[in-house]
């Protein structure tokens, strides 16, 4: 769990015990809960609706990718949406769970959100999509806008991806370093996960008339990639070469690594994608004097300063309370947002149609049904996954959004390399060799 816990409720005055007491012992309830502040998703009064309890969960504290910040941003988006009085008079209740990259944990938190009748998990990081996903559809509860690293999250028809996931940033990656780049070694982790990465890169590159990238492997939880660094350069083969590495947390380990190695005036370019990557990295490794200046990057959404955020930022700064887990430039607080966004559109409609009981079962129904696309402010397309609506794309039959963007490092700051998406769906659908 990432939540904070409750403060334990104090007893009730003896007052309350008296029948004849009614007025004192309401206002003293009264009393004690503002003391202890509004418990969420509790009814506030006669005319209230029923909470809504969702889920978020995401790995925290761990050796390998944690994600802090999306369970911090599902807290912050509650106490925003229930201050303006919940999604269609229906107050947000928000359950959090640490998934600590472990498959077991992982269906322990899909058990969680089962026994706690949630009508959706959202806006969640886990790689273990085969231990989540089976409790989720065995109880109909559907499961909008995971970040996108398993592949059940783009093959189960209870989930709702908002983004391409790994396979559009891979596929935009090598499309991106293909007009650069004429050699390029991937970098990436030795795991399932992984083993996809290099098929998915090669894809982009074709498209750009590259060879396959050099694959090299390398221990998600390493600390240090010296060996790794070594066979990427050999693979790049200095002026014309790059080197993308996309490694979760531990990208920045590895061009630590590949910084010491790699000799000075050296023309060797490197690349990632966003999440592995990101402002905060780049601040952290000295900015414009970093090794990560003029690093080439694959995103789903716009730079963190385009003003299509602005309503997020907004709700980080008045409701969050300081929470430095949440990170606006971070696309897992990024994806959380535009898949509340989604859970909002949906309930909000299901409010304009009367119907009064809100459950994982119409949740579902109303996505399936996608009478109405989810307008996300421009930070996605607008979103809806009827069948008409899915890419035809190999292994991810889900993808509704194909569109990712091209950033760069520059003067120590993230910004646009290309305005506005590049749309890789033609890239996934194409059939791709093994790698």
């Amino acid at each position: 769990m990432t939540g904070r816990r409750r403060p334990s409720p104090r007893p009730f005055p003896r007052a309350c015990a008296a029948a004849t007491a009614v007025t004192a012992c309401t206002a003293a309830l009264a009393s004690l809960l503002s003391a202890c502040g509004s418990l969420p998703g509790t009814p506030g009064g006669s005319g209230e609706k029923e909470p809504l309890t969702v889920m978020t969960w995401a790995p925290v504290d761990t050796k390998a990718t944690n994600m802090p910040g999306m369970p911090a941003m599902a807290q912050a988006y509650a106490r925003w949406v229930n201050a303006q009085g919940g999604i269609g008079g229906h107050p947000l209740k928000v359950l959090t769970c640490n998934d600590h990259n472990d498959s077991v944990a992982a269906a322990r938190c899909a058990q969680r959100a089962v026994e706690a009748k949630a009508v959706a998990v959202v806006g969640s990081y886990s790689q273990f999509g085969r231990s989540f996903i089976s409790p989720l559809e065995r109880n109909g509860i559907p499961y909008i806008g995971g970040y996108g690293v398993s592949d059940e999250e783009f093959a189960s028809p209870l989930s709702y991806p908002v983004n391409g996931g790994q396979a559009s940033l891979l596929a935009g990656n090598g499309r991106q370093l293909a007009s650069v780049c004429e050699r390029v070694s991937l970098v990436r982790p030795d795991t399932i996960q992984g083993d996809q990465m290099p098929a998915l890169l090669g894809a982009g590159l074709s498209d750009g008339s590259r060879g396959a990238a050099r694959d090299v492997r390398a221990p998600e939880d390493g600390t240090d990639y010296e060996d790794a660094a070594r066979r990427a350069l050999d693979g790049a083969k200095g002026a014309g070469g790059c080197v993308t590495a996309t490694l979760g947390e531990r990208t920045d380990t590895f061009f630590d690594s590949f910084r010491r190695l790699q000799p000075d005036g050296s023309k060797v370019r490197i690349a990632s994608v966003l999440g592995s990557v990101g402002q905060a990295l780049v601040d952290r490794t000295g900015g414009r004097s970093g090794p990560l200046e003029g690093a080439y990057l694959t995103g789903w959404y716009p730079v963190a300063s385009d003003a299509r955020w602005k309503p997020m930022r907004k709700v980080i700064s008045d409701h969050a309370f300081g929470d430095n887990r949440i990170d606006p430039a971070d696309p897992g607080v990024q994806t959380t947002w535009i898949a509340y966004t989604v859970l909002r559109a949906v309930v909000e409609q299901l409010g304009e149609e009367g119907v009064g009981t809100i459950t994982a079962h119409t949740v579902q129904q109303a996505l399936d049904r996608g009478d109405r696309a989810v307008d996300t402010g421009g930070l996605t397309p607008k979103l809806r996954w009827r069948s008409d609506d899915m890419l035809a794309v190999q292994d991810f039959p889900r993808i509704v959004n194909g569109l990712v963007t091209y950033q760069a490092v520059r003067e120590g700051q993230l910004v646009a390399a290309k305005e506005g998406f590049v749309n890789v769906a033609t890239t996934l659908e194409r059939p791709r060799a093994d790698g």
